[in-house]
This record gives C-alpha cells, structure tokens and sequence, in this order.
C-alpha cells in the first residue's frame, strides 16, 4: 500500500519517533511505501507532499517537533472537503492516511471516514486529556521540562523570599500541573477541574511562608477562579475556534500579593514544554504507537485509533476517542491536595 501520513494540530515531542516507528516497520516488514503530507491536512488538501523513506526518518526519534511540519488547518475549509481529499488521494496514489493529532485532528478524521475515506489515528496530546488511552506521548516530556522550570523557580524564590507562580499547559485538565506540581514539591496546585477561592490560595501561601519556605504555586492555564466565568483569554480563537488561553498566571500573582504581602512573580512556561528532545518514555511508546498505526492499516481497521490500555497498545474507534476528555478525579487532587500549604 501507499500510505500519506499527516502532522496536524500543536506539536509535541515523539512526533518523530511515530514517523520513524511507522516507516522502518511499514517498509521492512509489510512492504508499504509512504509518502509524507506537509503542515497537516494542509499538505493533503494542496497535495503538497515530501518523500518518506528509511532515509528520511533515520535518527530521528530523538528529535522533537516534526519532520512533517504542522499547522492547524481544517480539511473541510476553503478548498478542502471530502471531494477534495479523494481528487488528491488518488492523482497521488495513496491508498490509506495515517492521521497523527488530538482531539481537532480526530475530530476530522473520523468526518472523512465516516465519508469513505481510509483513515487510521495516532492520539497527540500533551495535555494527556484523551480518555480513550492511557497516555499519550508529550507529556511525560512536558511534565519533565516544567518540573525542571520549577525546580529552578524554587531557587530563585527561596534566594529573594518570593512566591512563585508558575503557569503551565492545559486547556481543559490538569494532569501536567498535578504531575509537574507533585514532582516539584508545590504548595499549591491549581486546576481546571478544581474552582478555588483566592482565599485558600492566600492561605496555602501564607501557609508555607509561616514555615520559612518560599511558596510555589502551579497553575494550569485554563484554570479559574470561583469569581470567573470562564478561563482567562485575551489572544482571540484558534482554527477550530477555541479561545486561545494563557495569562491565568499573571491575573493571579498580584491578587496573592495583595492578599497576602508576599512579593510575588509568575512566569508562563508555554511552548517550552512542547520542545526540545523527548524523554525516553515518550521516544519508546510513540515508537509503538507507529508500528501498531500501521498493523492498523495493513488489518483494514479504518476509522480507529491506536491506543496505550495499561501496557499493551490496542485500537479504539474514533467516536470512543472523541466522547469524553479524560480529566483528574477528585482522588488524585485531593490526594495532591493534602501536601498543599
């Protein structure tokens, strides 16, 4: 078969080591040739493409990013549409697509399959809020770099007597906050999930202030507060017509040192936690996920997505994937919780 395989949405680090597990396992063993669509589904609406071979992918896994590029561009605006991807499909030849993104990217790749298209899915998502697997690749990397970030925050915290509040990725979950937050020893931990009063937050920092620790606060960025409507956005919509989040942090730290006469700095991680080289965890369950996306397509499994199911990778159907995001239970934070303050 002629597989196009696709980058869509953000980027997150083992993105390359899904490529390179895809190629070598699709070539060596089931004799496939693929060929790589450029930015996403951009690539396969303009048919813009690039070759994908062993020699493309070699070393690569330890890269982050994508050789692929990425954007996040909707197969089903301007040009595009199901007409649109089958006139490109066949003038390139590709039997099948391996679609490698999140929740959007799914979202439309199970639209064309319930259109006839042959799609096989590969979960992408740093923020780990994908309900049908247990993990996806990126985030045990994000959650590294932003425990790493606030190991450092603590330093320069305790040297000058601050509390620090660090913003961290997550639209709808927590998860990185929790894990990152627990890592680094936080006093405070503040999630999407969990509505919280500036009262308590003043109190977790007065808290640790009163035992000469300099307090550490994470903070998720679609967190809000029990005052707010809705999380903090001030960057407009996305593609898909998201909000663009981010900021929460900054909104915060003057309310903390108000409340609390704590000098108090936030700093907002970003897309630092998207980049740089995957950790090993990652490098080897995207690697899996490749070789499984592709006994997916050689298997007919069209309209499914391969998943991580304790330690053994399986496959899902889109709509499992879609229905529900995977968000912290009230054990895991009140877990958490009790190392606040």
């Amino acid at each position: 078969m002629r597989i196009g395989m696709l980058t869509s949405g953000g980027d997150a680090p083992g993105l390359n080591a899904v490529i390179r597990g895809a190629v070598l396992i699709g070539q060596t063993v089931h004799g496939h040739e693929f060929v790589g669509l450029r930015d996403g589904w951009r690539g396969l609406v303009e048919a813009d493409t690039m070759p994908l071979g062993r020699n493309e992918v070699k070393g690569i896994s330890k890269q982050g990013g994508t050789i692929l590029g990425t954007s996040r561009t909707n197969p089903f605006e301007g040009r595009g549409g199901v007409d649109r991807v089958n006139d490109v499909m066949t003038e390139l030849g590709i039997d099948a697509i391996i679609a490698i993104g999140g929740e959007g990217t799914l979202a439309a790749a199970k639209r064309l399959t319930d259109a006839g298209i042959r799609i096989v899915g590969v979960p992408k998502t740093v923020d780990n809020d994908l309900d049908a697997t247990d993990y996806t690749f990126g985030f045990d990397t994000a959650v590294q770099i932003a425990t790493e970030a606030m190991d450092r925050l603590r330093t320069t915290g305790d040297a000058h007597s601050r509390c620090m509040v660090a913003e961290v990725m997550g639209r709808h979950v927590g998860w990185i906050a929790l894990h990152s937050g627990m890592a680094a020893g936080a006093h405070a931990v503040l999630i999407p999930e969990q509505r919280t009063s500036m009262e308590q937050i003043a109190a977790w920092v007065s808290s640790a202030a009163a035992r000469g620790r300099a307090p550490l606060v994470v903070v998720a960025e679609g967190f809000t507060l029990d005052s707010m409507d809705d999380p903090h956005s001030e960057r407009g919509l996305d593609a898909f017509g998201r909000p663009r989040l981010g900021g929460i942090g900054e909104i915060i730290a003057p309310l903390i040192e108000e409340r609390t006469g704590i000098e108090t700095r936030a700093t907002t991680l970003g897309h630092i936690q998207r980049g740089g080289t995957p950790t090993a965890f990652d490098r080897v369950l995207a690697t899996r996920l490749g070789i499984a996306a592709v006994s997916a397509v050689t298997n007919g499994d069209w309209g499914r997505m391969v998943a991580l199911r304790s330690t053994e990778i399986v496959t899902v159907p889109f709509a499992e994937a879609l229905g529900t995001l995977k968000t912290v239970p009230q054990s895991r934070y009140d877990e958490a919780a009790m190392l606040f303050g």
